[in-house]
């Protein structure tokens, strides 16, 4: 699972999704899409977790820049 794909990561996925979220940890939308294959609860579990800590991480750094 990458986080944030560049385009040559993002034409080969085989399962696409889009994260937004508030920096509370609140959903505004959540989208995915098997692109070339079927993904299990267990990976979407996976995959929110994964943007949910990519999305914290970009956070920190908005607010690092803010107070810098």
């Amino acid at each position: 699972m990458l986080v944030d794909l560049d385009y040559s990561e993002d034409k080969d996925a085989a399962v696409d999704m889009n994260v937004v979220m508030t920096s509370a940890g609140q959903f505004v939308e959540v989208q995915a899409s098997g692109e070339e294959s079927v993904f299990s609860p267990e990976e979407l579990t996976g995959m929110l977790g994964g943007a949910r800590a990519g999305l914290r991480q970009l956070f920190e750094l908005q607010q690092a820049a803010i107070e810098a």
